[in-house]
């Protein structure tokens, strides 16, 4: 008798691809409704954020997210398009992007740095367009072409906007970012008005040790295929895969995102940009925490 298979052993970019081929062997419907319409819907996500400490002057502030656009051969400039028309429609406060604006790991991704540059380019908010770097995303061609655009890229850095005369620090971490120390120097010093920009939710148990109010992330695509009664086995790995949630003083959304990556499919898990709202809250105890989860 074979051995039984252990997820653990499986990269990321394989279960996508098993998961693929299962959807398509066991359903070519689900699959082609994957790749012909569902990966093409993108929605509007519309979120209110309880975010502990946040000073009154940003009650009602609106943020627009958009990540993981992955501009690539799969990823048509029409689509990337459209997406920046939804979010620009919501007329948002601030935009901030989660990284992922091409796909690299096809070996074209400097070849569309320039047209997700291009695509980004009409985002424009009355606070600024603040974005950070994914794992797909070079460390050169991406950040020129996006401050080009007038964004700004943060790569462990901090910047402090001021909004109805109240400091909001902005921090933006790379995705290769992740010794807490490397991180606590980037927001030491803050304002209590802090976001935190990581492209991976990896990061949100750093987030919580130094006691960040806000975190945004995409990276996980939703999981990207979710099938009924198993969910999303390929981002599982993750503390939170895609929405809302708060673990202690810490609030993070995680956007499903935009593109696709390795596999132009997307099922039950459609793109999306998202519009979030800010509103304080009540610093959240341990055994609120508890009762959360």
């Amino acid at each position: 008798m074979p051995s039984p298979v252990d997820l653990r052993n499986i990269s990321r970019r394989d279960l996508l691809k098993g998961l693929a081929a299962t959807a398509v062997g066991a359903a070519v419907g689900a699959a082609a409704h994957g790749y012909l319409y569902e990966r093409k819907h993108i929605s509007v996500v519309r979120e209110t954020l309880l975010v502990a400490g946040l000073a009154r002057a940003f009650s009602g502030l609106r943020i627009g997210f958009l990540t993981d656009l992955h501009r690539s051969d799969t990823v048509s400039h029409e689509m990337a398009t459209a997406a920046v028309d939804l979010l620009m429609l919501e007329r948002p406060d601030i935009i901030m992007l989660g990284g992922d604006y091409v796909t690299f790991g096809t070996g074209r991704g400097r070849h569309f740095a320039g047209a997700a540059a291009d695509a980004l380019a009409p985002l424009s908010a009355p606070h600024g367009v603040f974005a950070v770097l994914g794992n797909h995303d070079d460390d050169r061609d991406i950040p020129a072409a996006l401050t080009a655009k007038g964004v700004t890229v943060l790569r462990d850095a901090r910047t402090q906007i001021q909004i109805n005369g109240a400091p909001l620090d902005i921090a933006g971490i790379r995705y290769w970012t992740r010794k807490l120390e490397t991180i606590e120097r980037i927001v030491r010093g803050a304002s209590a008005n802090l976001v935190l920009l990581a492209h991976t939710p990896s990061r949100l148990p750093e987030a919580m040790s130094l006691r960040i109010p806000l975190v945004l992330s995409g990276h996980t695509h939703g999981g990207q295929i979710v099938l009924p009664g198993l969910g999303a086995i390929a981002a599982r790995e993750f503390p939170v895969i895609a929405g809302t949630a708060r673990r202690e003083g810490t609030t993070i959304f995680v956007s499903r995102g935009v593109g696709t990556v390795y596999i132009p499919v997307r099922i039950n898990c459609p793109p999306e940009v998202a519009l979030l709202t800010l509103q304080p809250a009540e610093p959240v105890n341990r055994e609120q925490t508890d009762a959360l989860r």
